[in-house]
């Protein structure tokens, strides 16, 4: 009988058309967690479609901006899937400029929001959304405009949203301020 590690990358790499390597990491508490990066981003559909198969669930997706990610010109993200109590996390690399991914919201309901927020926070183009419109910033203010204002870890900090949105109304040109 096939092991429950051996399904899963059997299954992703059956689904990619590609080998995918899994990482199996067993933490001191017991808790499984796979760990895989897929070798282009348009990899990611057919894999959430093999995790789909196997009646996982996406349970979030994140963007963020390594260092060393920054210096190869890329961004990357990863997609958080929940196999049966164990987490399956899939990361992609996308470009800084001109990046595309598919949109998992058709299989996956609670896509959704973290796609809409890549599109405008991260100007990440996402094919084939089934609703692309804004979750936060007035459409007059251009994409990504947090990330070019302020970094991610100051963005998160509530305590410096009226800062952040002082400079973004700015570079908007809705008040004229200029940014210090």
């Amino acid at each position: 009988m096939i092991d429950f590690k051996e399904k899963v990358s059997e299954t992703l790499s059956l689904r990619t058309g590609a080998e995918v390597t899994i990482e199996w990491r067993i933490n001191i508490k017991g808790v499984m967690t796979g760990w895989c990066r897929l070798r282009e981003a348009a990899l990611i559909l057919p894999a959430a479609e093999a995790v789909a198969g196997l009646e996982g669930r996406l349970s979030m997706i994140t963007a963020y901006l390594s260092d060393s990610a920054k210096q190869k010109g890329v961004r990357e993200i990863a997609f958080h899937f929940d196999l049966d109590g164990t987490t399956l996390t899939l990361g992609i690399e996308l470009p800084l400029e001109g990046a595309r991914i598919p949109s998992l919201t058709p299989l996956f309901r609670n896509a959704d929001w973290h796609e809409r927020e890549f599109m405008e926070l991260y100007d990440i183009q996402v094919i084939g959304h089934p609703a692309p419109r804004r979750l936060f910033l007035d459409r007059s203010i251009d994409p990504a405009a947090f990330e070019r204002l302020i970094p991610y870890s100051t963005f998160s900090n509530g305590a410096n949203s009226k800062a952040l949105w002082e400079k973004v109304m700015a570079r908007s040109g809705n008040n004229r301020k200029e940014l210090q």
